[in-house]
């Protein structure tokens, strides 16, 4: 795990997410989205999360180092549609067949890039997503995954795929609007991305970032045949 630091005071204001900032690679992108705020009206019912955890995923020819992780490491498939397209929408795809989770769509266009909202903190509705995630047992725990994330803001795959949160007009019923913080949080922490097989889930990508300290932020673990890639690469 590693930190990275800016001259950035702890909280700061937010604004709009412009689709030119999300044009640079999803690695790149993704630590300025963490202190930002993704706000979600589905059936006239907002939920607003500060964005505590997210992950960066690069699709085949997007960057300088093949990521095996990424739903686009193939190319360009039905399922994966909304990752080439422009940045600043949402990819919501079905995980295990149940949950729905979100990703901000970003990189240089006709490539495919997503940032994976992994976790964070109800600061607006927070009825709604207790009603939403009545499995949750503390309000740390509404947001506290991808899946968990995806209930809670009310988002479900198709429906609301490729749902744009930079121009928020409606779509399936929804309407999502992203802010960012005017100065980057002075300081997050990186590693291994949680859950992803083989070597695209070991600290050969460190491509998971994270508000240090944050108790909504997920706990970590290898993916299939991930510690042992690890390993593997330190002998």
């Amino acid at each position: 795990m590693t930190d990275t630091t800016s001259d950035a005071p702890a909280t700061t204001s937010l604004r709009p997410a412009t689709r030119t900032e999300l044009l640079a690679l999803p690695v790149d992108v993704a630590p300025r989205l963490l202190g930002g705020v993704l706000t979600v009206t589905v059936d006239g019912e907002t939920v607003a999360l500060r964005i505590t955890e997210v992950e960066a995923y690069h699709g085949k020819g997007t960057g300088p180092v093949p990521d095996p992780g990424s739903h686009a490491r193939m190319g360009y498939t039905k399922r994966n549609a909304t990752m080439w397209g422009d940045p600043g929408h949402l990819y919501v795809y079905l995980s295990h067949g149940i949950h729905s989770c979100a990703n901000v769509v970003c990189g240089p266009q006709g490539e495919a890039g997503g940032i994976l909202l992994r976790a964070g903190e109800i600061v607006d509705g927070l009825d709604i997503a207790r009603r939403r995630r009545p499995a949750a047992r503390t309000d740390r725990e509404l947001a506290r995954g991808p899946g968990r994330l995806g209930d809670a803001m009310g988002l479900r795959h198709a429906l609301h795929d490729g749902i744009d949160v930079v121009d928020p007009t409606p779509f399936g019923g929804a309407v999502a609007s992203l802010q960012l913080p005017s100065i980057p949080l002075e300081t997050v922490a990186s590693g291994p991305r949680v859950g992803i097989a083989g070597l695209a889930g070991t600290d050969a990508f460190p491509w998971r970032y994270w508000v240090p300290g944050d108790r909504s932020v997920s706990p970590f673990r290898w993916g299939r045949g991930a510690a042992e890639a690890a390993l593997a690469a330190r002998t």
